[in-house]
């Protein structure tokens, strides 16, 4: 890797590892909106092997393998976040 540049190799691996529609979770991101807990889904990963996401809180900021700290959810852990604001509104009433 020279001047902090992916090799494509590096780079074919993070797209393998993170495929689109992958859920993440932070862990931790120097970023003051971005808390660790907050879950979002990968869009696609640059030739620069950054996760660009869409976040439950609306942002699209994107995550870098090495640098962000963040786990894979299983592909069943839990249903959207907008269907669980709905189902929480169904079972007050």
């Amino acid at each position: 890797m020279m001047n902090g540049w992916k090799t494509q190799k590096e780079v074919d691996e993070i797209r393998r590892r993170y495929p689109v529609g992958t859920r993440i979770e932070l862990e931790y991101m120097d970023e003051r909106e971005m808390p660790p807990g907050l879950k979002g889904i990968v869009d696609h990963v640059d030739d620069q092997g950054q996760l660009h996401m869409t976040w439950e809180n609306g942002r699209s900021l994107a995550l870098v393998p090495g640098v962000d700290d963040f786990r894979i959810l299983p592909e069943q852990a839990e249903e959207p976040y907008e269907d669980n604001l709905e189902n929480e509104e169904e079972m007050e009433r």
